[in-house]
């Protein structure tokens, strides 16, 4: 590799690619157009033009093809879109002075996806944390609409609370919060709460179940289903907080984890369950690209701090 007359470093005889292509092919799959992409990097659309020319030359493939009015990415592209933005927010990480976090100066919002439950139990005190140390750091609780982890890697949020699941992609960064176990719940003078509450009689209840875990996926139910003594489902919800607002006024159960519900049940009834059910681990998950942002490692210190509390 050597240097133009520009200062910029190119392909030299050995076929050594030009590095700066990985920043034109950031904004190019980012942008998902060439206009976007030349605007972006203040280039003209026939530079931009030329430049996919040469990344299609240098990677073999198209990288983005005309549908329509507008540009799809090709597979390799998607493939490309995340490892490519994770080196370009590495190296314009690794060419930056480093700075000191100065929380009274930080005008940022991040984003959080997580559950009603998590709101509800570690919200305000996350809210008060926030306040206090960084006054400008503004927080926006969202729920999870999709199972997947495309927020993340998008970018159109910052931080994840949930369980790890075979569906969490493995690029991802996460550290544990806590550790919860299941309880039943139900309301006020529940008939299940005159006498001993047995495994028969916790079973043979109508019962919400939660249907993001899928058909026989569902801790209580694998426990259940070992024992051979399946539960009495009469509807299923996605989400605990739903859940526990149907058993509050009905004779349906909720078994739901003890710590993560916790406000949620307030003025209901809770039991210990007549079966061991595996205890679930709630994480924070981040994409690597927010790794060392110095903002966003603060953030992850609170969340932690929060939940250990």
């Amino acid at each position: 590799m050597k240097r133009n007359h520009h200062g910029r470093w190119q392909e030299d005889s050995m076929g050594t690619p030009d590095l700066n292509l990985l920043i034109t092919l950031d904004a190019l799959l980012s942008e998902g157009s060439v206009a976007g992409a030349a605007r972006r990097l203040g280039l003209s659309p026939s530079a931009m033009s030329r430049a996919l020319q040469r990344l299609r030359d240098s990677t073999g493939d198209p990288l983005l093809v005309r549908s329509g009015r507008g540009l799809v990415p090709t597979p390799r592209a998607v493939v490309l879109r995340e490892q490519v933005s994770g080196l370009v927010q590495q190296a314009l990480q690794a060419l930056s002075p480093a700075t000191t976090l100065d929380l009274g100066k930080v005008n940022r919002t991040f984003i959080l996806l997580c559950s009603d439950g998590f709101v509800e139990n570690f919200g305000p005190r996350l809210l008060q944390r926030v306040g206090c140390e960084a006054p400008g750091l503004h927080l926006s609780f969202l729920p999870k609409v999709r199972r997947d982890s495309s927020y993340l890697r998008d970018g159109t949020a910052d931080l994840e609370t949930g369980v790890i699941g075979k569906g969490t992609a493995q690029a991802l960064h996460a550290r544990a919060l806590f550790r919860d176990h299941f309880v039943g719940a139900v309301r006020e003078g529940h008939p299940l709460l005159t006498g001993d509450i047995s495994l028969a009689r916790y079973a043979a209840c109508g019962h919400v179940a939660d249907s993001r875990h899928g058909p026989g996926h569902d801790p209580v139910d694998v426990a259940l289903e070992a024992l051979g003594t399946p539960r009495r489902i009469v509807t299923s919800v996605a989400g605990f907080a739903t859940a526990l607002a149907l058993v509050r006024n009905t004779d349906l159960v909720a078994t739901v984890p003890e710590r993560h519900t916790r406000y949620l049940r307030t003025g209901m009834a809770t039991f210990p369950l007549p079966l061991a059910v595996a205890e679930i681990t709630l994480s924070m998950l981040w994409h690597p690209r927010l790794d060392a942002d110095p903002a966003h490692k603060w953030l992850r210190s609170v969340v932690h701090a929060v939940c250990m509390e």
